[in-house]
């Protein structure tokens, strides 16, 4: 979104919190190392700095997630010790979490409900769900199961739970990440309103233009320690971003695709009735993927895409062979690991979960999908050896920061999760990749880096199809673009004749010929049909 001048800044009170030498050592790491913060009634901060940096396990100490090695927390003039997430709740701090905090098994209104200090009935509680979900703009159905929701789904759902609280202290780790714009435009209008009652909010994000637009002020963090403050509004996306890395802000070198190579995936009407009652279905999508070119999907979360990427990925089987084509061979009835085999390599919207699993070394999480392609196996069993050396090498090629090959996904930072994911799958140097989310909660300096690295991919011949809600990354990276809407496909268009604007009109399904009977299909299909 278009930076615009942020809102008058909070008056001279005493803080609400205050932050004084707070350190976290872990084993392998220091994540927080004497930092100083503070933030006053009324006032927007931003907590900036890669992938890392500490911002998140600083946010989780003051949320009660984690305690602190040493330093003191001070609420509203009072030391206190944040025995827990309750305890933070009860004192009036509230906290979106970058990973969803989210039951699976649940509803949303069920969610919502755990987290209130009250037990409120769940028929009033759905009521005030959805009051609060068209009041703000982040329409979710409160009946829905959260494993049925997408990744922007969930983060409407944290939002909507976190305002019911109506807390004092607003604790927001990466919130606009798979929102779209209107979303965001909407969400910031809420933000300014709660500092105007008087709400303190700790803002964290990796998207500079949002933190000129909507922060007071801003703290910056470096390897654990604080670095520097500023006024957002003062300053440059590129000046702050020095202050973030220490270097310039990069720039992608995206030049033309070449002549369209070989086919690598066509989707030939591909239809499908969701399996949950509140998805999405796919009506009559036909798209092509050749080799050296990028192809991007935008859309509002909730449209299909979830489906879609679940029937390309083979999560979701399908009843025919033919509306899935990976690379010349009908695929529609193949189980993933086959389509791997085809030279498919997929990166999930889901990190943990789907993309990683927590509890297991980042060395086990490479045998999961790389074991076949690496020659991470030698008849039948699995070589630990090369499983480690091929994670390090994606640890170094990716400069993710963490413990080594044998850390725990889910001790990483979300970014550096991502970054591991992503390298781990254009390592095995793919026909065909499939990317939902790409640089989903990465800082800028590894954001450009992941996006050059796709590029480079598919200067190399890979075709390559990504999957975003972020618009200005589609535009950046990306050769042709499409866009999903009520699980319908419109026609691609090249980037390069086309505006955001026009994509965003056609993300709400008003596309030339989207109310004709028959459902749009790709200019480069129209003779072949």
């Amino acid at each position: 979104m278009n930076p615009s001048p942020a809102p008058d800044g909070p008056g001279a009170e005493a803080p609400r919190l205050a932050l004084k030498g707070i350190s976290k050592v872990y084993p392998a790491v220091i994540a927080n190392d004497g930092v100083d913060l503070a933030v006053r009634p009324g006032e927007i901060r931003a907590v900036l700095g890669e992938n890392g940096a500490g911002k998140s396990t600083l946010m989780k100490i003051v949320y009660g997630v984690t305690r602190p090695s040493a330093g003191r927390i001070f609420w509203e003039g009072r030391e206190v010790q944040v025995a827990s997430p309750a305890h933070a709740r009860s004192l009036g701090i509230g906290m979106v979490f970058q990973h969803f905090s989210l039951f699976e098994t649940l509803t949303v209104v069920e969610n919502v409900a755990l987290a209130l200090p009250e037990r409120p009935a769940l028929d009033e509680l759905a009521r005030r769900i959805e009051a609060v979900s068209e009041r703000y703009g982040l329409p979710v159905d409160p009946r829905r199961h959260v494993h049925a929701l997408s990744v922007g789904e969930r983060q409407r759902v944290e939002i909507i739970r976190c305002l019911l609280q109506n807390p004092r202290l607003l604790i927001m780790d990466e919130p606009t990440s798979v929102l779209t714009p209107q979303a965001v435009r909407k969400l910031f209008e809420t933000l300014r309103q709660l500092a105007t009652e008087g709400c303190s909010i700790l803002y964290i994000s990796h998207k500079l233009d949002e933190i000129q637009a909507l922060c007071h002020t801003a703290t910056v963090l470096r390897g654990g320690k604080v670095t520097g403050e500023c006024v957002p509004a003062r300053e440059t996306p590129q000046s702050m971003a020095r202050l973030m890395i220490g270097k310039a802000l990069p720039r992608c070198e995206h030049g033309p695709a070449q002549a369209a190579g070989e086919l690598r995936l066509r989707l030939a009407g591909l239809s499908h009735a969701a399996d949950d009652p509140f998805g999405t279905d796919l009506k009559d999508i036909h798209l092509d993927v050749h080799a050296g070119e990028i192809v991007g999907i935008a859309g509002v979360s909730g449209n299909g895409q979830q489906e879609l990427l679940h029937a390309i990925s083979g999560e979701t089987p399908l009843a025919e062979r033919f509306p899935v084509q990976i690379c010349g061979v009908e695929a529609g009835r193949l189980k993933p690991g086959q389509r791997r085999k085809l030279g498919l390599c997929f990166v999930p919207e889901e990190r943990l979960g789907r993309g990683a699993v927590p509890g297991m070394s980042l060395a086990d999480n490479a045998l999961l999908t790389a074991a076949r392609s690496q020659g991470l196996t030698r008849a039948g069993f699995l070589q630990f050896g090369k499983a480690r050396a091929f994670a390090e090498a994606c640890i170094e090629r990716f400069n993710v920061k963490c413990g080594g090959a044998g850390a725990a996904a889910k001790s990483l930072s979300g970014g550096n999760l991502q970054k591991f994911i992503v390298g781990r799958e254009i390592l095995q140097a793919p026909k065909l990749l499939v990317c939902a989310q790409p640089t989903w909660g990465v800082d800028v300096g590894a954001a450009a880096f992941i996006r050059q690295t796709i590029i480079d991919l598919r200067n190399r011949g890979c075709a390559v199809l990504v999957i975003s809600e972020e618009l200005d990354e589609l535009f950046e990276i990306c050769d042709r673009i499409a866009v999903i809407a009520k699980g319908r496909l419109s026609p691609t268009r090249p980037a390069a004749e086309t505006t955001v604007e026009d994509i965003g009109v056609w993300m709400s399904g008003l596309w030339p010929g989207a109310d004709t009977p028959a459902a749009p299909r790709n200019a480069e299909n129209l003779h072949a049909a």
